[in-house]
C-alpha cells in the first residue's frame, strides 16, 4: 500500500470515465423502457382498443422474458468479457426498441385496415382482433428488448468491479444506478412531445437510435485497467488495492461454475432482495403515468403531468446518489465491513418505502385541491422510489463483497431474474386488478374502484423492502466471503 500512496500524485481518473459511460447506458436503457409506459394510455391504448389488462400481460411477459435473460445474460458476459458483451446487449436492445415503431403497421396488414385512424374506428370483433393482434407484436418488440436490456447491469456489475476497489464500489453503483432515474427523468420531457409531434412510432425509433450512439463511443473508450493505456500505473495501484488483503488471496477466480453459485446462502439472499423489491420500482415505473390519469385525470402530454413525472425522479436522482454514500461513512467511522455496513443502511432505506402508504390517502384528503392534489402521492412515491434506488445500488455491492470476480456478472445475472420474476408477478396481478376493480366497483379501507385496486399494490411495495431486508439477513447474518 505504500507504492500506492506515494504514486498517488500521477493518478489518473480515468475509472469515472467507466463510470460515466455505465451512467450514460443505464439512462438510455431506462429511456428506452419507458416510452411504452409513456404512451400506451394516451396515444396506443385508443388505437388498438387495450385496457390495463393487455397493458398489465406486456408488462408482466416482459418481465419474465427479462427474468430469464438475466440468469443467461451474466454467463454471456462473462464469456464474451465486459466490453463485447455490453455491445451485444445495447445493440440488441436498440433494436428492440426500434422494433415497437412497426407494430401498428404489423396490425394493420393483418386485420385488412390501412391507417391508425380506421384502427381506432373499429368495433365489436374487429376491434378485439386488432386488440389481440397488436398485444402480440408489442410482445415481442418487449422480449427482444428484454432480451438485449437483461445484459446491462451484468456487465455493469462487472465493469464496476473491474475499474473500482470495494470500498469505492457502492458509491460509483449508485451514481451510474443513478441513470434509471436520470432516463425516467427525461422521458416525460421528451417521449410524450415526441409522440405528439411525430407519432408514438418516431418516438420508439428517435430514443432507440441512442443506443448505437453509445456503441460508438464505448468501442474506443474500454479496454481493462490494466491494459487501457489512459490508465496510469498509480491510478491501477489504487483500482486493485483489494488484493493486498489476505483475504482476497485465495478468491480471485477467473470463471466460477455456474452450478456453483447456487451452492451459496450468498447468492439466494442477493436473488431474495431483488425478487422483494424489483417490482416495487418497475411498477412504479410502468404504473405512475397511467395512475396520474386514473386517478387525477393528468395525461402525461400535458405540462402538469410532464412536472409531475419530472419532479417525481428529480427528487429520485438526487437522493439515491447519497445513498451508495452512506455505507462509506459508516465504514469510515466506526471500521465495519462492507457488508456489515450496507445491510446497515440498507435498513435504514426499507422503512422510507412506508410513506407510500400514505399516498393515496393524503390524495384524497386534498381531493378539494383537483388535480393539483396529485403533487402529495407523487412526493411520497418518490422517497419511496428514492429508497429502491439507494437499496438497489447496495443490494449490488454485496456481490463484489463476497464473490469472486469471476462470479460476480453469474451471481448478477441470477438476481436479476429473481427480480424479474418479482416484477412478473406484481406487474400480472397489477393489470388484472384494475380491471376486475374497475368492473365491480371494489373498496379496499375506503377506495372504490380502480384507486382501491391501486391502494391494495401501495400497501404491499411499502412492505416489500423490510421483508426483503429480515429475509436477506436471516440467510447471511454476518460478512463471510466465497472462496472457491
Amino acid at each position: 500500500m505504500n507504492k500506492l500512496n506515494q504514486s498517488a500524485a500521477a493518478m489518473t481518473n480515468y475509472r469515472w470515465v467507466i463510470c460515466a459511460m455505465l451512467f450514460f447506458a443505464t439512462t438510455i436503457n431506462y429511456l428506452d423502457r419507458q416510452v411504452l409506459s409513456l404512451t400506451w394510455d394516451e396515444f396506443i391504448k385508443p388505437e388498438f382498443h387495450w385496457d390495463e389488462s393487455h397493458y398489465g400481460r406486456i408488462t408482466s411477459v416482459f418481465s419474465i422474458f427479462y427474468a430469464i435473460c438475466m440468469l443467461f445474460a451474466g454467463r454471456f458476459v462473462e464469456w464474451m468479457g465486459t466490453k463485447k458483451g455490453f455491445l451485444w446487449a445495447i445493440g440488441v436492445w436498440s433494436v428492440g426498441a426500434c422494433m415497437h415503431a412497426v407494430c401498428g403497421m404489423v396490425t394493420e396488414a393483418s386485420v385488412g385496415l390501412h391507417s391508425a385512424a380506421a384502427l381506432a374506428q373499429a368495433t365489436g370483433d374487429t376491434a378485439v382482433l386488432i386488440a389481440t393482434i397488436s398485444m402480440w407484436c408489442f410482445l415481442v418488440a418487449r422480449c427482444v428488448l428484454a432480451l438485449g436490456e437483461a445484459g446491462n447491469f451484468p456487465a455493469a456489475i462487472k465493469a464496476t468491479a473491474e475499474y473500482f476497489p470495494k470500498k469505492d464500489r457502492a458509491y460509483s453503483t449508485s451514481i451510474f444506478n443513478a441513470g434509471a432515474s436520470i432516463g425516467a427523468l427525461f422521458a416525460p420531457l421528451s417521449i410524450p412531445p415526441l409522440a405528439k409531434a411525430f407519432g408514438w412510432e418516431m418516438a420508439f425509433i428517435i430514443i432507440g437510435v441512442l443506443g448505437f450512439i453509445w456503441m460508438a463511443f464505448w468501442v474506443f473508450l474500454y479496454d481493462k485497467p490494466a491494459k487501457n493505456k489512459r490508465v496510469s500505473a498509480a491510478e491501477l495501484e489504487y483500482i486493485e488495492q483489494d488484493k493486498y488483503e489476505p483475504i482476497e488471496q485465495t478468491a480471485e477466480v477467473e470463471k466460477v461454475p455456474f452450478k456453483e453459485c447456487f451452492k451459496h446462502k450468498q447468492t439466494w439472499a442477493f436473488a431474495v432482495g431483488k425478487f422483494m423489491t424489483d417490482g416495487v420500482w418497475w411498477f412504479f415505473l410502468f404504473w405512475t403515468p397511467s395512475y396520474l390519469n386514473t386517478q387525477f385525470g393528468i395525461k402525461t402530454s400535458e405540462g402538469l403531468g410532464m412536472a409531475l413525472i419530472f419532479t417525481l425522479y428529480a427528487i429520485v436522482t438526487v437522493l439515491s446518489i447519497f445513498g451508495g454514500k452512506l455505507p462509506t461513512l459508516f465504514i469510515a467511522r466506526s471500521g465495519q465491513n462492507p457488508y456489515a455496513a450496507r445491510m446497515k443502511a440498507m435498513l435504514i432505506f426499507a422503512f422510507f418505502p412506508l410513506f407510500v402508504l400514505l399516498a393515496q390517502p393524503l390524495g384524497m384528503a386534498f381531493a378539494d385541491l383537483g388535480r393539483n392534489a396529485a403533487w402529495l402521492p407523487v412526493l411520497l412515491i418518490s422517497l419511496g422510489c428514492s429508497a429502491h434506488q439507494a437499496w438497489s445500488a447496495n443490494l449490488f455491492s454485496t456481490i463484489g463483497d463476497m464473490f469472486p470476480k469471476g462470479a460476480i456478472a453469474t451471481v448478477t445475472g441470477i438476481g436479476g431474474m429473481a427480480g424479474g420474476l418479482g416484477s412478473m408477478f406484481l406487474q400480472y396481478i397489477a393489470g388484472n386488478l384494475f380491471v376486475y376493480a374497475g368492473e365491480t366497483n371494489m373498496t379496499f379501507f375506503g377506495f372504490t374502484g380502480k384507486p382501491a385496486g391501486y391502494f391494495v399494490i401501495f400497501c404491499f411495495c411499502a412492505v416489500a423492502y423490510l421483508i426483503g431486508w429480515c429475509i436477506m439477513k436471516s440467510l447471511v447474518p454476518k460478512y463471510k466471503p466465497i472462496t472457491i
